[in-house]
């Protein structure tokens, strides 16, 4: 699945949070300091659940919240990988480790979690009132933005290019959508520029967790 369609009004709020990376607790601290409804309210996340972190499988256990969704992160991706038997040094090179350290049962929960990645989709389409927004882990690769075009989907996940051109001082927008939303690239401080939001703002090095209200 590449895309998904969300709308808003299903929701009372919708929040959008930047890489996880397993601060599971450092989520549900904010979550709860901001008055966040389990019930009428929605959490979407930029991808990156996983790795480095102190609680992967507490982050992957979102997967089965009926008030959280997500895009797939390149963590994802080199699990995916990794559980395929390629690359597995690749993803434990890059804090997979936690995976193999497990013993008994959490080794069964851990990959049938894992294999509900292949469920998530690239990019998210929220649709709210008056305003598309677009959720992808690190870049949307195009001039423009349109409902299930074509893209490269290596550069969805992995790209730093935009970003990179951002950070030199380069002004860049994608027109066809209101926003956009990615993580992927550690940042001290959110970067907005025109309707590009990049808000992993490195949670597991010790900064802090970057949450959202888009609605």
């Amino acid at each position: 699945m590449n895309y998904q369609y969300l709308n808003g009004e299903n929701w009372q709020k919708i929040w959008i949070v930047g890489d996880l990376h397993g601060c599971r607790s450092q989520l549900d601290t904010l979550l709860q300091a901001h008055d966040f409804d389990k019930q009428q309210d929605l959490l979407i996340s930029v991808g990156d659940l996983i790795d480095r972190g102190p609680d992967s499988l507490g982050c992957l256990a979102l997967l089965e919240e009926p008030w959280f969704r997500c895009v797939r992160g390149n963590h994802e991706e080199m699990a995916l990988n990794a559980l395929q038997g390629h690359e597995s040094q690749l993803w434990e090179m890059n804090g997979g480790g936690w995976f193999w350290q497990l013993k008994g049962a959490e080794v069964i929960t851990a990959r049938h979690a894992l294999n509900r990645l292949k469920e998530i989709p690239l990019i998210l389409h929220l649709q709210l009132e008056e305003q598309i927004v677009v959720v992808a882990h690190a870049d949307y690769p195009a001039e423009h933005y349109a409902w299930e075009q074509a893209v490269n989907w290596h550069d969805v996940v992995w790209s730093r290019r935009r970003i990179d051109g951002l950070q030199q001082g380069r002004r860049d927008t994608i027109p066809g959508a209101d926003a956009f939303y990615f993580g992927h690239t550690p940042l001290q401080h959110r970067l907005d520029v025109d309707n590009l939001h990049y808000i992993d703002t490195g949670a597991v090095f010790g900064n802090h967790l970057t949450l959202v209200q888009v609605q």
